[in-house]
């Protein structure tokens, strides 16, 4: 049999255009704010909108330089993000437990599930009074509510999955002998996974907006609170700055739970799974 050889300098060729089409996919999202960046500056620089209300991005950079340069901006970056993470596994914890108790059992969904639904309902600014007359002006009504925020979004979509768990699969499961935790942890749980982590990044996106209502009604450090700082001081920048910062790390944090759900789902046989 004779072999084809393919020859270095083509195979480099297409390596090279692999990557580089591969550094386009990756960089091609920073294009719509890159654009609205440069229109926004100039908007700003010509005077059609008033630098006081809307700074331009250049004065939003040397306010970020201020603050990372002093500290403030990793105190406040620290003290919410260990508030989110507390929170997050909190409600998320007990979202999968109660989850997984609801959807393999009708009686445990009967009695608990139109509570929740009903709990669901309540806007988060409603709970922060009661949390503060319950648990006082500490770190636990803040992590509290983050925690609620957290819980709903992945206890709905962990039940959906495992209500969605196809029966033939459950019946496969039954012809080789699985009954019980075995059948739960080999059928139940890998097919609700999906399902599981959509719930979290749900969950965790509602963790970041929950911490700027806990850190607006009652807070002395976190971004929630640099929020308040520049709408007390009349200072649009520290406004800006704070959402910005919010957004990027909800931003990083999504992409952080989706890498780990890539890396767990690699089996899923799904469109998007596929190289493009």
């Amino acid at each position: 049999m004779t072999e084809i050889s393919i020859p270095a300098s083509a195979a480099i060729a297409a390596t090279s255009r692999y990557d580089a089409r591969g550094l386009i996919r990756r960089t091609q999202g920073l294009l719509v704010p890159g654009i609205l960046v440069i229109v926004w500056e100039a908007v700003v620089r010509a005077g059609w909108v008033s630098a006081h209300l809307l700074p331009p991005p250049s004065e939003l950079v040397t306010t970020l330089a201020d603050l990372a340069g002093n500290g403030a901006l990793a105190g406040h970056i620290g003290v919410s993000g260990l508030r989110v993470l507390i929170g997050f596994c909190i409600g998320a914890g007990l979202a999968v437990a109660i989850g997984a108790a609801v959807g393999l059992s009708r009686r445990t969904e009967a009695l608990l599930d139109p509570t929740f639904q009903a709990l669901r309902a309540i806007p988060s600014l409603a709970w922060g009074p009661l949390l503060l007359l319950w648990l006082g002006v500490d770190e636990a009504p803040g992590i509290t509510l983050i925690a609620i925020g957290a819980f709903f979004p992945v206890y709905l979509n962990f039940v959906a999955g495992i209500h969605n768990v196809d029966r033939k699969l459950v019946e496969v499961g039954g012809i080789y002998g699985l009954t019980g935790y075995r059948l739960i942890a080999r059928i139940f749980l890998p097919a609700a996974l999906p399902n599981l982590f959509t719930g979290l990044r749900s969950g965790l996106s509602l963790s970041w907006m929950f911490l700027v209502a806990a850190e607006l009604i009652a807070a002395t450090r976190g971004l929630g609170y640099l929020l308040t700082d520049g709408r007390e001081t009349g200072r649009a920048d520290l406004v800006i700055v704070a959402i910005i910062v919010l957004a990027l790390l909800g931003k990083t944090s999504d992409s952080l739970l989706r890498w780990l759900e890539d890396r767990l789902l690699g089996w899923r046989d799904v469109h998007d799974s596929r190289p493009s």
